[in-house]
């Protein structure tokens, strides 16, 4: 029962995923989507048919001589399915299909039906080759015969009919290969643009917070978009077209060998199901140590590139034994982990080696007998045994992948887990529960606080306590305290990026509101882009960025990089003093109401400091400021004093005493 009530959670987990690239999951039913797949098949198995119909009649037309020599057969074949209740049957389930496309034509908008598309195109080309190799193993047969009877003139025509067949099949095999890969890329791209939008959406990648380990089971976002929706969106569809060409393969070859032999049919079946309850039970530790693993190589990767990102302060700090021991003991855990699974890969591989070859020998047992009391001709051993073979390969499916399946279905949950809690958050955001609670925006030009109580998400820790007060146009807020009060936290608190755990904040709309941190944030892009951001690099001239790099102080970085769309490692090469006045910059570019400076001038020095706060002065900006200098206070109206208790009081600012600070 856990073996089947967890192969239901993969599957459910699986639809989630997969379903809304074919069809919208809010607007219909997973029965819904089965039944388009069945029509699906439906539908490529009548346009099969038709085609075969058309090409044999064309050929019979056109070159009815070549037709007898390279499709011996095959003409009489299809007159008898037409002439029989099976061509009916297959017209009433093609028109079927086609009708249950046209009644879900509503749902296949936007670019919906390009995939069933090309999904129908592969499942057509596998049919063809299936087809073909069924004609093969009647081909292998009468080779044998042939050679046998020592028919020199029937043995070269088997042959030439063999060598048509090989070209017709392989510019098959080439565009179902190019097919199913492109397939898979589009895929990738729309379901890598979903999970990216929906992840930028309602600051879902700032409430993950994918660096906090001991709370967040999202780890790694970044590996789960990319690596994770690559390998999910390839896995599956050739996992897929594996299932259907396995299906297709079953139900053409088991034809064949039950007319030569029911009982090495009935065989084969016991054999197979026997052999896949035993490796499915033995392969359960593969899923868990998968997934595992794949947690632990992104956790590696993460810690190469925060030395990347840090090298500079790890040098300066002579950090390299630290550094390394940290990144070795994450190596560490995905060596050990990773010994587990190749361990655990070994004994499932035994067990497919043996149930492979004694598959082997099986098809003898059976055919040898009624060979020897002449009931079946000698090539019938060899179309047996490729019957049984290919009979054996698609129902020994789960046996044959399951460690890719294991792989898979580990990064099933992955990217599912993640896709879901990101949809938790945007819906919490969207009903008014979710981080953005308690703030309320309006066009008042003012920041308000009212009876709030500052409380860290997840922590039980009061860091303010029914805290008011406002800050007004023009006016100028300085908050100040030891360190680990809160002055930070407050900083989020009216920003909106925290709520409140009591009492109610209100504020302008967010465009109004620029939020400058310690360590300013720098972009990948160019000079121009890093100026203008978040806004369009467009809307301001070279001359305008110039004068405003020099209003900054930073004249040097406008004789450095004359050209502003150059491209350079921004948070490498410009100096923490240089970064902090090329937000201010940038701060000036967007022109806010309201201004949040997180000690945003730390790395300056006094008379920089200065000219860049009477640049805000100057254009009426009001401004909230964390910071520890005494010459703060004279760019100031009000201080704001915290204990990190909870307490709080607030003073003018002429009258703060930076000395009992």
């Amino acid at each position: 029962m856990g073996v089947l009530r967890g192969l239901r959670d993969q599957l459910g987990k699986l639809q989630r995923l997969a379903q809304p690239y074919f069809l919208p999951l809010e607007e219909s039913s997973s029965w819904q989507f089965l039944l388009l797949v069945l029509a699906l098949l439906t539908v490529v198995v009548g346009v099969t048919l038709l085609l075969l119909t058309g090409v044999v009649a064309a050929s019979g037309s056109l070159i009815p001589g070549l037709r007898d020599r390279f499709l011996p057969g095959v003409p009489e074949r299809i007159a008898t399915i037409w002439s029989g209740p099976i061509g009916a049957v297959i017209m009433v389930l093609f028109g079927a299909g086609l009708l249950a496309f046209g009644s879900q034509r509503a749902k296949l908008r936007q670019g919906r039906w390009l995939p069933w598309l090309l999904m129908g195109v592969i499942a057509l080309l596998i049919l063809v080759i299936n087809g073909i190799n069924v004609g093969i193993s009647f081909i292998a047969r009468n080779v044998d015969n042939a050679l046998v009877a020592y028919d020199s003139e029937g043995f070269w025509k088997i042959v030439a009919i063999y060598a048509f067949c090989l070209l017709l099949a392989l510019p098959i095999r080439a565009i179902q290969s190019y097919l199913i890969p492109k397939l898979g890329l589009l895929w990738r791209e729309w379901l890598s643009s979903r999970l990216l939008g929906r992840y930028l959406t309602n600051r879902a990648y700032y409430i993950l917070n994918p660096n906090d380990e001991s709370h967040e089971e999202i780890d790694n976002p970044d590996q789960r978009i990319s690596q994770d929706v690559a390998s999910f969106t390839g896995t599956s569809l050739s996992v897929t077209v594996e299932i259907i060409a396995a299906l297709l393969t079953f139900v053409s070859f088991v034809i064949v060998l039950w007319s030569i032999s029911r009982n090495l049919a009935l065989l084969l079946l016991v054999y197979s199901v026997v052999g896949t309850t035993l490796i499915v039970f033995a392969s359960r530790k593969l899923v868990s140590l998968n997934y595992k693993q794949l947690k632990l190589e992104a956790d590696f990767r993460y810690g190469l590139v925060h030395i990347r990102n840090n090298a500079e302060s790890i040098a300066f700090y002579r950090g390299e034994q630290q550094e390394g021991s940290e990144a070795g003991r994450r190596l560490n855990g995905a060596i050990v982990n990773y010994d587990r699974l190749i361990i655990w890969e070994a004994m499932i591989q035994v067990i497919q080696r043996s149930y492979d070859y004694f598959s082997r020998f099986l098809p003898w047992l059976v055919i040898a007998p009624i060979y020897f009391a002449r009931e079946v001709d000698f090539g019938v051993f060899g179309q047996a045994s490729i019957a049984f073979s290919q009979v054996l390969f698609s129902v020994s499916y789960i046996v044959n992948n399951i460690d890719r399946l294991a792989a898979f279905s580990a990064s099933i949950s992955r990217l599912e887990g993640f896709q879901v809690t990101v949809d938790e958050i945007n819906a919490q955001a969207q009903t008014g529960s979710g981080d953005a609670a308690g703030v309320a925006v309006d066009d008042n030009p003012t920041i308000e606080v009212i009876h709030a109580d500052l409380v860290p998400p997840r922590s039980n820790r009061c860091l303010i306590h029914d805290i008011s007060l406002e800050v007004a146009a023009h006016q100028r807020l300085l908050v100040v305290g030891p360190s680990g009060c809160g002055k930070t936290s407050f900083l989020r608190l009216i920003s909106g990026l925290w709520p409140a755990a009591a009492g109610e904040i209100r504020r302008p709309p967010i465009a109004e509101l620029l939020f400058i941190p310690q360590k300013p944030y720098l972009i990948l892009g160019s000079l121009r882009e890093q100026l203008c951001y978040p806004q369009d690099p467009g809307r301001f001239s070279d001359s305008h960025l110039r004068s405003v790099l020099e209003e900054v102080c930073l004249p040097d970085l406008v004789r450095r990089y004359p050209d502003l769309d150059i491209n350079q490692d921004w948070q490498r090469i410009l100096s923490l003093g240089e970064q902090q006045r090329l937000a201010f910059a940038r701060l000036l570019l967007n022109s806010p109401r309201f201004v949040v400076l997180d000690e945003a001038t730390s790395a300056l020095d006094v008379t920089t400091e200065k000219h860049l706060y009477s640049l805000l002065t100057e254009r009426e900006i009001a401004f909230v400021s964390v910071g520890h200098r005494p010459t703060l206070a004279a760019f100031h109206d009000t201080v704001l004093e915290l204990d990190g208790n909870g307490g709080w009081r607030q003073i003018p600012a002429a009258d703060y005493d930076f000395t009992n600070a």
